[in-house]
């Protein structure tokens, strides 16, 4: 089968949409299928055309990390979509912006189009009253809908009235995710792993509020792997906060650093205050920690006291005493075993990739 698909952002960008596609694309190309990607040049050196471990990548223009730019990533990048779609026998649009070039791919191609709408960015233009009706649109595009959370599947539904959309929670590589020689040294004491780039959505903010709170109780060590805009603001607040001494702001790292840093913590926590399926939830699990979460979007389908706890988000007070709980109270060792288990039952990239490929033969033989 020769499949294509179009997103915005592929590595070497860090972040859950680009390891869910590139993992993805990977499981299928292992499979013996033909993978192509169109993805946008977003990183300065990028090449325009490259091999990446079996599957095929093509890069265009990006003017803009914005839905202005997006957009304009989307239209600039028709020509190249259109040649590669009559190649192909399906075409998958990964999130809304790719949906259009998919349809236009699809009319040059009569190849079937899936479409996976994926992330909070979603979510928050689905509240304004402009994007709805655009939105909808979209959703009743494609020939067969998949979300990346339940609360993503029914805003989608809502949207779009009278068409399905299947949730199928995004994927993690079990094979290269999995607990490893720990890459930071021990800091003799309880140490929590962070793993969220630092925007606001993602709440880091709290887990610096709580840090207060939590070292009342017992003395930690916070990790922050990403970066983001509101790194020197959230470094000011550590400083304020007199918190900063048991903060480490690691920045961005590869996606290859990620076992070995997870592997280094006790806990994982995940403060979001607006959530898809989270990829990083997911990765902490797999590499056996426990997570403490955010009770949003579709982190309670992940986590529950049985790999971890629950929190509501965007109250510091209550990451603390959930953090503290964990730490304290739970058998760390048998909730990351149980967590690892969990992600490899449910959320497995082979399980993932054995759906959308019963996906695409069911229209391939639908459409004759």
């Amino acid at each position: 089968m020769r499949i294509l698909f179009h997103c915005v952002y592929f590595p070497p960008e860090v972040g859950g949409l680009e390891s869910h596609v590139h993992y993805l694309a990977r499981a299928l190309a292992g499979r013996g299928h033909e993978v192509a990607v169109v993805t946008s040049r977003s990183l300065p050196g990028l090449p325009s055309e490259e091999d990446m471990g079996g599957i095929h990548v093509v890069r265009t223009w990006f003017p803009s990390r914005s839905p202005i730019g997006w957009t304009v990533h989307a239209l600039a990048s028709l020509p190249r979509t259109l040649a590669l779609a009559r190649w192909a026998d399906v075409i998958h649009a990964q999130a809304f912006p790719s949906v259009v070039p998919g349809v236009v791919g699809r009319w040059a191609s009569r190849a079937p189009l899936v479409a996976t709408f994926h992330t909070s960015h979603f979510l928050v233009r689905a509240r304004k009253w402009a994007w709805r009706p655009v939105l909808g649109a979209l959703v009743r595009l494609p020939d067969h809908a998949l979300a990346a959370s339940e609360e993503i599947a029914a805003v989608a539904e809502a949207l779009a009235p009278g068409t399905r959309v299947e949730a199928l929670a995004n994927g993690v590589e079990t094979s290269f995710f999995r607990k490893v020689e720990p890459s930071l040294p021990d800091p003799g004491m309880r140490r929590i792993i962070v793993p969220r780039r630092l925007f606001p959505k993602n709440g880091v903010e709290y887990l610096v509020r709580a840090m207060p709170s939590i070292l009342r109780e017992m003395p930690v060590q916070a990790v922050l792997v990403g970066d983001g805009p509101e790194r020197g603001r959230l470094e000011a607040l550590a400083a304020e906060l007199g918190v900063e001494p048991h903060l480490l702001f690691l920045g961005k790292r590869p996606h290859s650093d990620m076992p070995g840093l997870l592997s280094s913590g006790d806990v994982a926590v995940i403060p979001s205050l607006m959530e898809a399926t989270s990829v990083a939830a997911l990765e902490a699990m797999a590499c056996e920690l426990p997570v403490a979460a955010s009770r949003v979007g579709g982190l309670p389908e992940i986590v529950s006291e049985k790999v971890g706890r629950l929190f509501q988000p965007g109250d510091p007070e209550a990451l603390a005493e959930a953090v503290v709980k964990l730490l304290r109270e739970g058998d760390l060792a048998s909730l990351g075993a149980a967590a690892r288990r969990r992600v490899v039952e449910r959320w497995s990239n082979d399980r993932l990739a054995d759906r959308h490929l019963e996906i695409y033969t069911e229209l391939l033989t639908r459409g004759g």
